[in-house]
């Protein structure tokens, strides 16, 4: 596929056929993939691949409770896990809530679900004392799924970037038997998608990006 094509159509795939993933196959979207950028190129990403059905389970049962509070606070009209502002439903109320399957089905059927970590020690996080959630250490790993997506794409496969089990790290870590020294980054289930959308929505470049200051005049292409 073309290269703008490829970036205009891969989708967030949550629903997938039966089909395996051929080793080949995945051997190619991950030799693409690490050629994305890393800070200093140090590269301190790990992929860790789960097929194992038992591990797949565990991992769907660590995303309940980070999708417990994300469905509660989406249905208060929330935006849900944001940094700014604690959520109004109550823990009760979190707790009571159903989990939507969605959020569970895609780590269960996927070919095969890739667990990415990063290496902290190898991240120059240059927002760390700033008086608000880090956000720049993820420079060094999300070019590299974003890579690994688009290869996805290309080669008729898809995926999505999931991150509730993250608010379990620690249960993830021995889970995994990763390293203390690694963040886990994202969850990203891979497989054959039962539809590929060519459709994508998105807001206009001029509702986002302005010149000058963050107030200024809106590009306008």
């Amino acid at each position: 596929m073309e290269l703008y094509d490829v970036m205009r159509t891969t989708a967030a795939i949550r629903e997938f056929t039966d089909d395996p993933l051929p080793d080949d196959v995945l051997g190619r979207i991950l030799d693409h993939a690490r050629f994305a950028p890393s800070g200093g190129n140090r590269q301190g990403a790990h992929l860790v691949l789960v097929t194992d059905p038992a591990t797949r389970e565990a991992l769907a049962e660590l995303n309940k409770p980070a999708v417990r509070r994300y469905a509660a606070q989406s249905a208060a009209g929330e935006t849900p896990w944001n940094p700014l502002s604690p959520p109004g439903p109550s823990a009760e109320e979190i707790a009571a809530t159903e989990v939507p399957s969605y959020f569970i089905t895609p780590v269960l059927t996927a070919a095969v679900v890739v667990v990415v970590c990063l290496d902290l020690g190898m991240v120059a996080a240059t927002d760390q004392d700033l008086d608000r959630i880090g956000v720049v250490s993820g420079a060094s790993v999300y070019p590299l799924v974003w890579n690994m997506l688009l290869a996805a794409r290309s080669e008729g496969f898809g995926g999505t970037i999931t991150t509730m089990a993250v608010a379990q790290e620690p249960e993830v870590r021995a889970l995994l038997g990763i390293p203390g020294e690694y963040a886990v980054a994202a969850v990203v289930p891979l497989g054959k998608p039962v539809k590929q959308p060519t459709k994508l929505r998105r807001q206009p470049v001029e509702e986002f990006v302005t010149w000058q200051r963050f107030d200024g005049e809106p590009f306008a292409g």
